[in-house]
């Protein structure tokens, strides 16, 4: 096994490759598809023995066997369970007598070492201590229906640990979608290609703790195929960032203007501004509502700001800024609207987030013909006003969305939540970073300003918001680890964002 890939495949693509394994490629010759099914049941069974311990200690196993491969997967293992006097049963979703090829070897192989095989009843009984779940692999396509869907909620109430054989059972590997009903697995195991939606939507949830390998497919086949997506990760980023010149000056990193701050609404400027001057950015001057400049000139004097009631007086501000990132607190009044469409205007480039994406959504004349680069940052809710649909179909199906946000406005586009999407001229990248403590108020504000902040050092638009979420995610990460999940602040992160941002550039930080 090796550390998760940077590469992300779609479930055909995984085909293609299992097919190019099989036949051989270049001067490597092929693997047989029942020795490849055999290598994916050994990864199983090492990691159940390394996860489990306890079936070593007479704690019992039970495999869940769909039809296909996947089911062919789990007789497999549990021939292998059998081999070390592990207690194994076998419960199949598909009758043995009607399964061919390779999990017909795979059943009779079982059969062989005299693991006992039942049929999936109605009354069926869930009894092991620890579960597997080879049912149902990367070829669903509709929605989980009679019997598996009744033995995958019988899994996921049984209260024992699931492992899951190359996906949970129900998770489309496209989109990371429930398909009706889905396995909550407390480890996955996948195989050859990491399908991409195993990290974002639902996959992170059901997948629990994830695992690759590549089954000693040779190199030369991952090749010949373009992954649909990339993992962001240190490696990939790291080029990204050079040393600061010893001769360095402000002027060199950019001046970023941020715009937003309403009535009551402090607190989303300051983050962003803060976000943005931790980050590199020369200088930050924050657009904004009069009555919060004393707050602004208290939390960080070292960020400028300006008062402004009107489109004019923001005008004034824009003649020697390099970004402009609008949208943290600003609200949906005629000032909001008066300061987006302005900030449009400029030429320069622009981050929009929060309510200046639900401007944007609601007044299609704010897109005109912008001819200078444009960041849109949403979440589900405000992606789905931007495409004029619900946030259940922007779930369904993340990849879509982000690519047709991405077409539809014509920008950069970063659609956040569990494994966030970047996407920008056909290219999409995916951050697995992150966790369940960034669902509190001024996360989005504090990434703004971080993306803000990269721009304005001269990083292009696409490396800037994959850098900048990914930033933002594994800061937030190295702080969950020394404090926790809950009750993260979205403030906290900031010097932990500022940390892995030196890291990358050859300046760690020590601790």
């Amino acid at each position: 096994m090796r550390s998760l890939p940077q590469e992300l495949y779609t479930a055909d693509q995984v085909r293609q490759l299992d097919r190019l394994a099989i036949a051989g490629v270049a001067d490597h010759p092929g693997i047989d598809g029942f020795e490849l099914m055999g290598r994916a049941a050994d990864a199983v069974f090492s990691r159940l023995l390394q996860h489990y311990p306890q079936l070593n200690h007479g704690a019992s196993l039970q495999v869940f066997c769909g039809a296909g491969n996947n089911g062919g997967d789990g007789y497999l293992v549990a021939a292998l369970a059998s081999e070390r006097n592990i207690p194994v049963s076998v419960t199949a979703l598909k009758n043995p007598d009607e399964l061919t090829g390779d999990a017909r070897k795979a059943f009779e192989h079982c059969t062989i070492k005299g693991v006992s095989s039942v049929l999936w009843r109605d009354d069926s009984a869930v009894t092991g201590e620890i579960l597997v779940d080879a049912m149902l692999g990367t070829g669903l396509n509709g929605e989980v229906r009679g019997d598996y869907k009744q033995a995958i909620e019988a899994l996921n109430g049984s209260g024992s640990p699931v492992v899951a054989v190359d996906i949970p059972s129900g998770l489309c590997a496209d989109t990371g979608a429930v398909l009706g009903a889905a396995v909550q697995a407390e480890l996955t195991v996948t195989f050859i290609g990491t399908k991409q939606g195993l990290l974002t939507g639902e996959g992170p949830q059901l997948c629990g703790t994830l695992h690759f390998t590549d089954l000693d497919v040779p190199a030369v086949a991952y090749n010949s195929l373009k992954p649909s997506s990339i993992r962001l990760d240190e490696s990939t980023l790291r080029s990204l960032l050079a040393p600061r010149k010893r001769t360095a000056h402000k002027g060199n990193y950019g001046h970023v203007l941020i715009v937003g701050g309403n009535h009551g609404m402090p607190g989303a400027v300051i983050m962003a501004a803060e976000a943005a001057i931790n980050c590199g950015a020369g200088k930050v001057t924050v657009a904004t509502r009069a009555e919060h400049l004393l707050a602004l000139a208290i939390r960080r004097p070292e960020v400028m700001a300006a008062g402004v009631n009107s489109r004019t007086e923001l005008q004034f501000l824009l003649h020697d800024k390099t970004v402009i990132v609008a949208g943290p607190g600003i609200g949906t009044d005629p000032w909001a609207f008066d300061l987006v469409d302005e900030a449009l205007n400029a030429d320069v480039p622009i981050v929009l987030d929060a309510d200046a994406l639900n401007l944007l959504s609601g007044h299609p004349q704010l897109r005109r013909t912008r001819k200078f680069p444009m960041i849109l940052t949403p979440h589900p809710g405000e992606a789905a006003r931007l495409l004029q649909t619900d946030t259940g179909s922007v779930q369904k199906d993340r990849f879509t969305t982000v690519a047709s946000l991405s077409e539809t406005y014509n920008a950069c586009v970063v659609l956040k939540g569990a494994g966030s999407l970047i996407r920008h001229e056909q290219q999409t990248s995916l951050c697995s970073a992150g966790n369940p403590g960034m669902a509190v108020a001024g996360m989005g504000d504090v990434l703004s300003g971080v993306i803000g902040a990269l721009l304005a050092q001269g990083i292009d638009v696409y490396d800037a918001a994959r850098l900048g979420v990914w930033l933002h995610a594994s800061g937030a990460d190295t702080l969950a680890k020394q404090q926790g999940e809950t009750g993260l602040l979205a403030t906290d992160t900031i010097p932990f964002i500022r940390q892995q941002l030196n890291n990358l550039t050859g300046h760690p930080v020590q601790n």
